[in-house]
């Protein structure tokens, strides 16, 4: 795994085997980062990233100069990876939390300008993940959630849903905070 762009640009990261995770493709993290270059100043920003698995949206995000960083991740090989990571690249601005995404939700007190999920493709409730996030106080006025999800499934219908990307197999769909989301 490399990182693509920023300050850290081109430098690789070793996956050990056994690693429990489906990095995203550098051919997709390419295209969202470019997206999100036009949208947001990276320094300015807070950024969550639910399921990190090898940790390579979150590292992207540093590499571009993101404020703030935090991670979560449930799978014990994926959190050891990713802390030796941030360990050996000293990175200060970056906090990797093992629990589960729901409880995470539950319990979290931050708020984040950014929230990037990539929940494994058959998590049995990934179609209610963006109402859970959007449902809490974790995303700031202007923020957004982004879903990272197989193609067959479709968040059209979502209040908070406003747009839609693919990437070869992956797909990202967009999501902010609707002002009625919680009324209904």
């Amino acid at each position: 795994m490399r990182i693509i762009g920023g300050k850290y640009r081109g430098k690789h990261l070793d996956l050990p085997s056994g690693l429990s995770a489906r990095p995203t493709t550098d051919f997709a993290r390419e295209g969202l980062f470019d997206i999100l270059s036009t949208r947001i100043s990276f320094e300015d920003t807070d950024v969550l990233d639910l399921f990190s698995g090898t940790g390579s949206i979150s590292f992207e995000f540093i590499s571009r100069g993101a404020k703030t960083v935090h991670l979560v991740e449930y799978n014990q090989r994926n959190i050891f990876f990713i802390r030796r990571t941030i360990k050996d690249m000293n990175i200060s601005n970056i906090k990797a939390v093992r629990l589960d995404v729901r409880e995470f939700l539950k319990v979290c007190r931050y708020t984040y300008d950014i929230i990037f999920a990539d929940p494994p493709f058959d998590l049995p409730w990934l179609k209610k993940l963006p109402g859970m996030v959007l449902d809490t106080d974790l995303l700031n006025e202007g923020g957004f959630l982004i879903v990272e999800h197989p193609g067959e499934i479709s968040f059209n219908d979502h209040p908070g849903f406003f747009e839609h990307r693919k990437y070869g197999r992956v797909n990202f769909s967009f999501f902010s905070q609707p002002r009625d989301f919680r009324q209904q």
